[in-house]
C-alpha cells in the first residue's frame, strides 16, 4: 500500500520549526559510545562548508555527533574509500584545479585526515568517483567536462598517475541546455570487476567499457540506450549482481535492467516514476539524485530534489521489479545524497540546501523510513559515505 507522504505546503509551514529544532538538537548530541559508525560527508564550495566532516553514528538510537571538519579543502563534492579502510579520496578543487586528492585516515583519530597526494584530473571537476575493489584503480567521471579518466593506486594508498583520458561524444538532444553534449555523471565497477559503467545523462545512455584491471586502462564495448530524455544520473547493482538499478534525474524514475556479465550490457525491462507526475506540478524544481540499495537486496531506495522526499521500493525476489512502498520527507532541503549504513538499519539524507544529515530508521520487514528525531547540522552536505562502495 502507498502511504502518503507529506505535502508542500505543510512541509513549507514546518520548516522553519525544522531549521529551530536543528540548532537546538546540535547543541545536546553526546559522543556516540563503542556501537558506532564513522559518517564521511562530502560537501559543496558554498558557505558554510569548508570541506570534508566526520561524524559518528549511533547504531542504536541513530543519533549524530557534530559533524567536525576533517580536512580544509575547496568542494569536495564526492568522496570514496580504499577497500581496506585506511585512505579517503576525494573529487575537489586544489589551489583553484580540479584534482583528485588522497588522504590517509588518521590510526587512533578517525576523524582526522592527512593528505598524501593530489593529482590534477586536467577535464574540469569530477561529480563522481570510484575505487576498484582491489584497491589498484580510481575511476572519476567528469560531469562538464565530458569524459571518465582512470588513475592508478599503489600498494600505500597514494595516487600513482592518470593513466587515461576517455571522451564521450554527443548528447541525445532531447531535453535542450541538458542533453545537448556528453555528461557522465557517475562511475563504478561492476560486481565481477570485469566492466566500469558510466551513466551518462546528456547522452541517455549508460555507456560500458572493459576493464583490464593489471594494465590500468577502459576499452568502450557497449552504448546501453536508458530513456528517451530521463537523464540517466546514478545507478547502483542488486546484491545478486544480475540486476542494475538506473536513476533518471531528469524524469524522475527508475529502470531496472538485466546486467549481461559476459559483455557488460544492461538490458532495460522495468521503468518506474519515483514520483507521479501530477505530485511534481507544484515544484518549481526537480530532479532524481541519488538511489540505494538495501543490503538485504529487499528494498531499493531513490532521492527526489525539489519534492525533498525518498521514495522506497520493494524488489521482487524473483524479478527484480519494483513497487512503491512510501514516499517520505527528509526533513530538509535538496537531498542531493543519502546513504544506509552498512549494517542496514539506518538510512542518512542529505539536505545540500539546509546544511543537514538527518536519520531514519528502516523497517526490516517493510522496507518503510521512520524518521528518528535525531538531525544534524552538515555544511552543504553532498556527499554520505560509510565505508567502501
Amino acid at each position: 500500500m502507498l502511504l502518503s507522504h507529506t505535502s508542500a505546503v505543510t512541509r513549507r509551514l514546518i520548516f522553519p520549526w525544522v531549521i529551530l529544532a536543528i540548532h537546538i538538537a546540535a547543541c545536546t548530541f553526546s559522543v556516540a559510545h563503542a556501537a558506532s559508525q564513522s559518517v564521511w560527508i562530502g560537501t559543496g564550495n558554498a558557505w558554510p562548508s569548508q570541506g570534508i566532516y566526520h561524524a559518528q553514528l549511533d547504531l542504536e538510537t541513530g543519533k549524530l555527533t557534530r559533524p567536525e571538519l576533517a580536512a580544509e579543502v575547496s568542494g569536495p563534492g564526492f568522496l570514496a574509500m580504499h577497500p581496506k579502510g585506511t585512505h579517503l579520496y576525494a573529487a575537489a578543487s586544489l589551489n583553484g584545479s580540479p584534482s583528485v586528492i588522497a588522504y590517509r585516515i588518521q590510526e587512533g583519530n578517525q576523524g582526522e585526515l592527512q593528505q598524501v597526494n593530489a593529482l590534477p584530473i586536467g577535464d574540469g571537476g569530477a561529480t563522481h568517483l570510484a575505487v576498484s575493489a582491489d584497491g589498484s584503480l580510481l575511476v572519476t567521471a567528469q560531469y562538464g567536462g565530458g569524459s571518465v579518466a582512470v588513475f592508478d593506486l599503489k600498494e600505500n594508498g597514494q595516487l600513482g598517475s592518470r593513466k587515461q583520458l576517455i571522451e564521450h561524444r554527443g548528447g541525445s538532444q532531447v531535453v535542450t541546455g541538458r542533453q545537448d553534449a556528453p555528461h557522465p555523471h557517475w562511475v563504478g565497477f561492476s560486481p565481477d570487476q570485469r566492466h566500469v559503467l558510466v551513466p551518462d545523462l546528456g547522452m541517455d545512455a549508460v555507456i560500458t567499457y572493459g576493464l583490464d584491471i593489471n594494465g590500468g586502462r577502459l576499452s568502450p564495448k557497449h552504448r546501453n540506450p536508458m530513456v528517451a530524455g530521463g537523464g540517466p544520473r546514478h545507478m547502483k547493482f542488486h546484491p545478486n549482481g544480475q540486476w542494475a538499478y538506473v536513476l533518471n534525474e531528469l524524469s524522475l524514475s527508475l529502470t531496472l535492467c538485466d546486467y549481461v556479465p559476459e559483455d557488460g550490457r544492461l538490458l532495460p525491462r522495468q521503468t518506474v516514476n519515483t514520483v507521479p507526475q501530477e505530485s511534481l506540478l507544484e515544484e518549481r524544481f526537480a530532479s532524481a539524485s541519488e538511489v540505494r540499495i538495501h543490503p538485504s537486496g529487499r528494498f531499493v531506495y531513490a532521492a527526489n530534489r525539489g519534492h525533498d522526499t525518498i521514495t522506497a521500493f520493494a524488489i521482487d525476489e524473483e524479478s527484480g521489479r519494483l513497487s512503491v512502498i512510501e514516499r517520505e520527507f527528509v526533513r530538509g532541503a535538496t537531498p542531493r545524497n543519502f546513504n544506509i549504513d552498512p549494517t542496514g538499519r539506518w538510512l542518512l539524507a542529505a539536505g545540500q540546501h539546509s546544511h543537514t544529515l538527518a536519520s531514519f530508521e528502516i523497517d526490516s520487514i517493510t522496507g518503510a523510513l521512520h524518521y528518528s528525531g535525531h538531525v544534524a547540522m552538515a555544511p552543504s552536505a553532498i556527499c554520505v559515505l560509510f565505508a567502501h562502495e
